[in-house]
């Protein structure tokens, strides 16, 4: 770390909410610029960039990172067409979009813990 720069984490950077880095960033860390309009991943390169910690590769980005956006765009339009049917839909077709949905959130996540 720079000299003379203690930061008091409550938790570990890579943990922390795209919302914690950019409060620590903006109250805490003045160099780094920008930080209300970026994402987590360039959050984090920033502030370790500042601090000295990690190394240069940048944000890891996932190598399914569009099948998981995509599975999790059919979820909500799954979700959104159960919620818009509502109890006018059969039992059986309700019973078959949750599952639908459940198995899409498993395969996301699933995705997610690969990468």
């Amino acid at each position: 770390m720079s000299e003379g720069m203690q930061l008091e984490l409550k938790k570990p950077l890579e943990k922390m909410t795209a919302k914690e880095l950019r409060e620590l960033a903006m109250k805490q860390l003045p160099q780094v610029v920008g930080a209300s309009g970026m994402g987590k991943d360039e959050l984090l390169a920033d502030i370790k960039k500042v601090l000295g910690l990690g190394g240069e590769e940048g944000p890891a980005v996932s190598p399914y990172k569009g099948q998981i956006l995509a599975m999790k765009r059919q979820a909500k339009a799954l979700r959104a067409k159960k919620l818009e049917a509502g109890a006018a839909m059969p039992r059986a077709e309700r019973v078959l979009l949750r599952r639908k949905i459940n198995k899409l959130k498993k395969r996301s996540r699933r995705l997610a813990a690969a990468s």
